[in-house]
């Protein structure tokens, strides 16, 4: 198993990024908030989990081990796959999800894409001694996420976009949360765009 890949981020795309590794370009699956914490050229260390298929080898990659910890024991559940496992962890932090299952809460499920009503009903029956409780605060991302080219606006749409919202949904969610990021850029400090993504992902669950 590789537990972890650490070096240079050589190459970002809507759903992956490629760390060189003794001059190795390792293709690693992530999240969009994992994602936009990464810069190209700048070191990255990415916990990860390898899935083997008959036909496929695939890397996925975490801020952290216990966010790589959940996405092992989601898969656990009948019905998620690695694909599925990493969309929760899109919408949701490891203790958002670990929250949202001892609460009983079927909406924070069904804000996943893919989650319907029966299947969040599923996934709490089947989850509910497997998770844990929350583990603490807010975590820190992979990697400092400074302001600068790409700007968070672009982050962000590219962010939702490759998470399956059209455009026009994107562009809203966005706007409804700008003001936040703008306060925080006005003060000269960097723009949380993983915080902001989860907020606008809450943006697009109300709107439903």
């Amino acid at each position: 198993m590789i537990a972890f890949v650490q070096g240079p981020v050589a190459a970002l795309a809507p759903d992956t990024a490629v760390l060189e590794v003794g001059g190795v370009g390792m293709a690693v699956q992530c999240t969009p908030g994992t994602l936009a914490a990464l810069r190209v050229g700048e070191n990255a260390r990415l916990a990860t989990s390898l899935v083997v298929r008959e036909d496929s080898l695939t890397l996925y990659g975490f801020a952290d081990d216990d966010e790589r910890q959940v996405f092992e024991l989601l898969q656990t559940a009948s019905g998620v796959g690695p694909r599925l496992a990493q969309a929760m962890l899109a919408v949701h932090s490891p203790d958002g999800l670990r929250r949202a299952v001892a609460a009983g809460d079927e909406k924070a499920l069904t804000a996943v894409p893919g989650i319907g009503k029966k299947g969040a009903q599923k996934l709490l029956l089947e989850l509910k001694d497997r998770l844990g409780e929350p583990v603490g605060g807010p975590r820190a991302p992979a990697a400092p996420a400074p302001s600068g080219p790409p700007d968070w606006r672009e982050q962000l749409m590219t962010a939702l976009t490759g998470l399956g919202y059209a455009p026009r949904e994107a562009e809203e969610a966005i706007a409804t949360i700008a003001p936040q990021a703008e306060s925080v850029a006005a003060d000269g400090t960097p723009v949380p765009v993983p915080r902001l993504l989860r907020a606008a992902l809450q943006t697009l669950n109300r709107a439903r």
